[in-house]
């Protein structure tokens, strides 16, 4: 449903955010300043001591520095109500005292005969659950006591049983005056191709209804009790109220849970999600049928960042596994990811609850690998990688795989933790090592991958002094020109900041990014006059053209852009020269002739990224030239700082 333009700017102006989220957290008198709308607490996101979430009452905005939720009222009662959008304005509209918008006449015409529909299925609801509990259902009650449940636990799910009947149903519906049309709509019924009348779309099933995430039912899976009968499992057909690609069993229920801090997991059918919610695991969710949907995964993340996908330990388990990773791939975003769970070989969430119990079922879930991890056993699986070409083709698969994710900051990521993969699997444990894969690796117990940075001998002395100086430079050009500040949010929370003073200062400019001219006041109410004073007079700014003359938007991009790229170009160089002084230690010289190539392509990459950008630095306003000496000066002052020999 579209709103009017201005409504939610009006809904926005109505209400105060720090009232709002003031439901939900406790404020931390400390460090609040009700009067400037300035708000602390800790985070209602994720579990702290400290009050790192901060609410500006005044702007309308929330962030965390921890976790890094940030949002508006709507977007917070979203998270912590687990609700829609439009379920959110209309929450906040009713404090607000705004009537929603109404729809327009066939909207509404719609919405009526949905209505109805989910009544009829109500109806059907209740007519399968006495049918279970009558004479006809006592071998299906047979079957769900074997699968351990219980009355309670068959009332809480409202499952219910379809004689094997032609009519049984319809007779039953007809004769509470239910019109043809809406059996018909609803899909419980199927019209007869012989003229004859209507009969039932379920017969001789164990009937589970499929609710949304309002709660109405919308359609049924019916579970066969003929062992000969074709379809298994048959679900209900698509209608006004049923997508099954848009839709998800225990939905409702399983947002509620996550919302509270259950982790999302994703099994295969609605038996291990019964299963599951039964021995307390309530965020469970199945789709209906079929592989995971774009849809679905989209849904997913709504309610969790990081679903868990739990999966049967067999072929077809994994090979689902990996289809819902091709699907992902595009659609991953920073802080949206998948997880797997592979269940033991043979073995279901359901079998392995039966068998050991809920222990067991939480170690294969705390034990769920990374998608990152999956993507790479399934291009190493079985293989063996002893001739170049054979690596080149794990180097191929995998670049193509890579290069479906969109997000840029997540491709780099994903490219350095396969490079790092990738240094295991072809470095030498001995002479002859050639990589062999051709043995079955356990998908349930991937090696812990090698941490793709180390300690450094470099990592003080000269080479921290000069990191220190680029991030002040960093710091300073932002608090000269405010205006591009907020385009850096995600290099200033890389940055290390490891003197007290720039952290300070990084952490005032995270907390007012958005203010604008602004943001050197607000920094120096945060830190104090003596700090930032004495931290803008410091002589490596006062070298640095755009601090020294303010006003070059331009010129502070390509400043806060080449500071950041070096910053990430030497700590990767410090990287590698910790690994390969490692493997001199070792004497692995075939090793160390790698990471010294290595080494050298990064030293070749920084300087021609700095000759580059050093090309278009000497252009002013207006294409005007500046004085180089003037940049030079301060790279220079950096070299001599990182390469002068510490002194004894």
């Amino acid at each position: 449903m579209s709103l009017p333009p201005g409504f939610l700017d009006e809904l926005r102006t109505r209400l105060s955010i720090g009232q709002v989220v003031g439901r939900k957290v406790m404020w931390d008198a400390r460090k609040s300043n009700p009067g400037k709308g300035d708000l602390w607490s800790p985070c209602p996101f994720h579990h702290e001591k400290t009050a790192s979430f901060h609410v500006d009452d005044r702007k309308g905005y929330y962030y965390c520095f921890g976790c890094h939720a940030k949002g508006d009222a709507i977007s917070f009662v979203r998270e912590t109500e687990n609700v829609s959008f439009m379920e959110a304005v209309e929450i906040l509209a009713g404090e607000a005292g705004m009537p929603v918008p109404k729809r327009d006449p066939k909207a509404q015409e719609k919405s009526d005969r949905r209505t109805q529909l989910a009544e009829v299925m109500e109806l059907a609801v209740r007519y399968f659950q006495l049918q279970l509990r009558a004479g006809a259902g006592s071998g299906a009650r047979e079957y769900l006591d074997r699968r351990g449940l219980g009355a309670k636990a068959l009332e809480r799910w409202q499952i219910g049983f379809a004689p094997d009947s032609w009519q049984g149903l319809w007779d039953a519906l007809k004769g509470k005056d239910v019109a043809d049309d809406l059996i018909l709509g609803a899909g419980l019924a199927k019209a007869s191709q012989k003229g004859k009348k209507p009969y039932d779309t379920f017969r001789g099933r164990i009937m589970f209804p499929i609710r949304d995430a309002r709660g109405r039912c919308i359609a049924f899976g019916g579970r066969a009790m003929d062992p000969n009968d074709n379809a298994k499992y048959l679900n209900s057909p698509e209608t006004e109220l049923f997508d099954k690609g848009r839709s998800l069993y225990n939905h409702g229920p399983a947002r509620e849970a996550a919302g509270k801090g259950q982790p999302l997991i994703v099994a295969e059918g609605y038996m291990d999600v019964i299963a599951l919610a039964e021995a307390g695991f309530t965020g469970a969710v199945a789709p209906l049928g079929t592989a995971v949907t774009e849809h679905q995964l989209a849904m997913l993340w709504r309610i969790a960042d990081e679903p868990i996908i739990a999966l049967d330990g067999d072929t077809a388990g994994i090979r689902a596994a990996m289809r819902v990773v091709d699907l992902a791939l595009p659609a991953l975003e920073a802080g949206k990811s998948l997880r797997f769970a592979i269940m033991p070989e043979g073995q279901d969430p359901d079998d392995l609850l039966r068998a050991e119990g809920p222990a067991a079922v939480s170690r294969v879930l705390g034990s769920a690998m990374p998608m990152v991890q999956l993507l790479w056993q399934r291009e190493i699986e079985g293989k063996n990688f002893d001739s170049p070409e054979r690596k080149a083709a794990l180097d191929k698969g995998l670049r193509e795989k890579i290069k479906l994710i969109k997000d840029p900051s997540i491709r780099q990521h994903y490219g350095q933790e396969i490079k790092d993969l990738r240094w295991q699997l072809f470095r030498p444990a001995g002479r002859g090592n050639t990589g062999s894969y051709t043995k079955r690796r356990d998908w349930r117990a991937p090696p812990p991958a090698q941490a793709s940075t180390r300690a450094s001998a470099l990592a003080s002395g000269p080479e921290q002094i000069a990191e220190q100086m680029r991030e002040a430079v960093i710091l300073g050009v932002l608090l000269t020109c405010p205006d591009i500040a907020p385009d850096y949010e995600s290099g200033l929370e890389g940055l290390k900041c490891s003197r007290t003073d720039t952290a300070q200062i990084r952490d005032a400019i995270l907390r007012n990014l958005d203010s604008g001219a602004d943001l050197k006041s607000r920094v120096l109410d945060v830190v104090g006059p003596e700090v930032l004073e004495s931290f803008l007079s410091s002589p490596q700014l006062q070298v640095v053209p755009c601090i020294r003359k303010p006003g070059d938007p331009e010129m502070a991009r390509l400043t806060v852009s080449e500071e950041l790229d070096k910053l990430s170009a030497s700590r990767g160089l410090e990287a590698e020269i910790a690994e390969a002084q490692e493997d001199l230690v070792k004497g692995d010289e075939e090793a160390l002739t790698w990471r010294l190539r290595q080494a050298t392509d990064a030293v070749q990459k920084a300087q021609k990224s700095g000759q580059e950008d050093s090309a278009e630095y000497d252009l002013g306003d207006n294409g005007a030239p500046i004085n180089r000496d003037e940049r030079k000066s301060f790279d220079q002052l950096l070299d001599s700082i990182r390469f002068s020999k510490p002194q004894r």
